[in-house]
């Protein structure tokens, strides 16, 4: 392992990342791992690529030093971003499969117990034939899980870099609110939310906001179409702010015109929803048991509305095309999966169908602690109420995120008076001029 201090994290870090890994190899009773899984590899190394269609692997043996099979250009992402020595690159008129079992032989593996991540996006049916065809003399098993067991739980430094993707979440959010108007187009708004997000330091994210407004917003995983935003509609935005490959995610619905009685009653049961989740959820309670929680509230409502979803997933690295964890843990019923210190999860108690044509979001990124659970979010929950008039665009203004007590959950059960983030012009005029 080369010692070098320009990685994203300390180089204990990834020590210890390699050795408990070594120790679920054991467990496993296995002489080695191939972790394809892209995520996975950049979670013990640091490597990342844009490029990851082309076949690559960390081959990690119980004993021996690490080493990597890539495309011949990445070689040159593994010399500049890791701790890995040991490369193998292939040309793009090489064979990958070839190459790696070339390498096993090379380093005395090949006829020894190796785990693979059979389930591996990245590692097609195609070439895991190859490999069970052509290494005849070893025992090839599926090890899936066995990195996601570490990657679970995040460390402390890990969770001190999600807050800076949240610093870009919320700069992203908070342009896209100030977007919305009356004659703006989706584009525009997905185009203030990028700029607002890279310019607070964010990264390419796994998957680009989402926008719609009106009646696109009940097509579930839409994003704009260059459709033009009309009066007394609503605009519904999920932003997944991104740095060094750490995601949070965030829903967010901003209202052009008057705030509706029935988008009141869903703006107050989400709220309702998180603020449950901030007194109640702690280490020791299953992921069914959060998903009832959330799902009992969301459920209860008269505004037709459904969450025809998990309630929420597992967030951390991610590369396109998704930016969740939720194949490792989603908040489901039926899974007895137990919290633990160091989870964290996209909390996503939207509702689908207020009056039968409209969904709106709120939703908030969690860290478990050793007691409770934390938000690496600051800012205002309510829905963004816009006068329809002029068509006036602002931001809304951050408020400090905390978790409420038992009583206060209890107690908030029945909606309170209309509250929303109200714009004014003034407020429109000094967000413009800072």
């Amino acid at each position: 392992m080369i010692k070098r201090d320009d990685m994203t994290f300390p180089a204990d870090e990834y020590e210890r990342r390699i050795n408990e890994l070594r120790a679920r190899i054991a467990e496993r009773h296995l002489d080695a791992v191939v972790i394809s899984d892209p995520e996975n590899i950049m979670y013990l190394t640091d490597y990342q690529t844009t490029s990851y269609s082309f076949f690559q692997a960390l081959v990690v043996p119980l004993e021996k030093e690490p080493f990597m099979i890539t495309r011949a250009l990445e070689e040159s992402n593994v010399i500049a971003r890791t701790w890995v020595d040991l490369t193998r690159p292939y040309p793009d008129t090489g064979d990958a499969m070839q190459m790696l079992v070339d390498a096993l032989k090379e380093f005395g593996l090949a006829n020894k117990r190796i785990g693979y991540e059979r389930n591996s996006n990245f590692f097609p049916a195609y070439h895991q034939d190859v490999i069970h065809t052509t290494l005849k003399d070893g025992k090839l098993l599926d090890c899936f899980g066995i990195v996601e067991e570490g990657r679970i739980c995040k460390s402390a430094v890990e969770i001190a870099l999600m807050k800076k993707a949240a610093l870009a979440t919320e700069a992203g959010m908070a342009a896209g609110i100030a977007a919305c108007r009356a004659g703006a187009t989706e584009n525009e708004v997905g185009a203030a939310i990028s700029a607002g997000m890279f310019n607070a330091g964010g990264e390419t994210p796994a998957v680009m906001p989402y926008v719609t407004s009106g009646p696109r917003t009940m097509i579930g995983h839409a994003t704009w179409e260059g459709r033009v935003i009309q009066d007394n509609e609503h605009v519904f935005l999920e932003v997944g702010g991104c740095y060094r490959r750490y995601h949070t995610a965030m829903m967010r619905t901003v209202i052009l015109g008057d705030l509706t009685d029935s988008m009141h009653i869903a703006q107050e049961t989400m709220k309702r929803a998180l603020d449950a989740v901030h007194s109640m959820v702690q280490p020791g309670m299953t992921v069914s048991d959060v998903d009832n929680l959330v799902r009992n509230i969301i459920s209860d409502n008269p505004v037709g509305a459904r969450l025809i979803t998990r309630s929420g997933y597992s967030i951390g690295i991610a590369f396109p095309p998704s930016w969740d964890e939720g194949y490792i843990v989603s908040l489901k019923q039926g899974e007895s999966t137990v919290l633990k210190e160091g989870m964290t999860f996209h909390l996503i108690p939207w509702m689908w169908g207020v009056d039968g044509d409209k969904t709106c979001g709120i939703s908030d990124t969690i860290h478990i602690t050793d007691e409770g659970c934390e938000s690496f979010f600051s800012m205002e929950r309510d829905f963004t109420v816009k006068p329809s008039e002029n068509g006036i665009a602002a931001i809304a203004a951050p408020q400090t995120a905390s978790c409420v007590d038992l009583s206060t959950a209890r107690n908030s059960t029945t909606p309170s008076k209309k509250t929303a983030k109200k714009i004014t012009a003034k407020e429109v005029d000094n967000a413009s001029a800072s």
